[in-house]
């Protein structure tokens, strides 16, 4: 076996369900509510986060039925990947599968899973849950655009 780590020997759909896991920086980017803009197509993110996101712990309270409770959850596959414009450029699937490689504060590269928050790169201490909304679509009030993905190779 190669000294490489799996995320430079391997692609997306050849990981293994505890490697593609693995991959998750837990910056809890994708865990927040968008909207997407009827005219344009263009996606709204806000700081608004999803019922089943832990705020302080950036992760999914219910991640193996996540579906069950929120049924327009994402799941992110090795065939999606490239679909989903709105994930952020420092997001790792979107960076292997780019063939950047991962960030030096992702916790496979630093063996801290604390460096992502350390960074700035996570939402931690940075969203309200979309339970305390009156109605979903106030969560247009929290509009971020400075989470949309910058186009081009960050």
């Amino acid at each position: 076996m190669t000294g490489e780590p799996f995320w430079r020997r391997k692609t997306l759909a050849q990981m293994t369900v505890p490697e593609w896991e693995s991959l998750c920086d837990g910056c809890g980017l994708c865990c927040l509510v968008r909207y997407e803009e009827e005219d344009t197509g263009d996606i709204i993110p806000t700081r608004v986060h999803c019922q089943l996101f832990d705020a302080q712990a950036c992760a999914c309270t219910d991640y193996a039925n996540r579906q069950k409770t929120v049924p327009d959850c994402v799941k992110l596959t090795p065939h999606n990947i490239e679909k989903l414009a709105w994930m952020p450029m420092s997001c790792a699937y979107r960076r292997i599968h780019e063939g950047r490689g991962l960030a030096e504060w992702h916790p496979l590269i630093s063996g801290d899973p604390e460096s992502v928050h350390r960074a700035g790169v996570s939402v931690r201490g940075q969203t309200i849950s979309e339970t305390v909304l009156a109605e979903p679509e106030d969560a247009l009030d929290f509009a971020a655009p400075d989470l949309i993905p910058e186009r081009g190779r960050a």
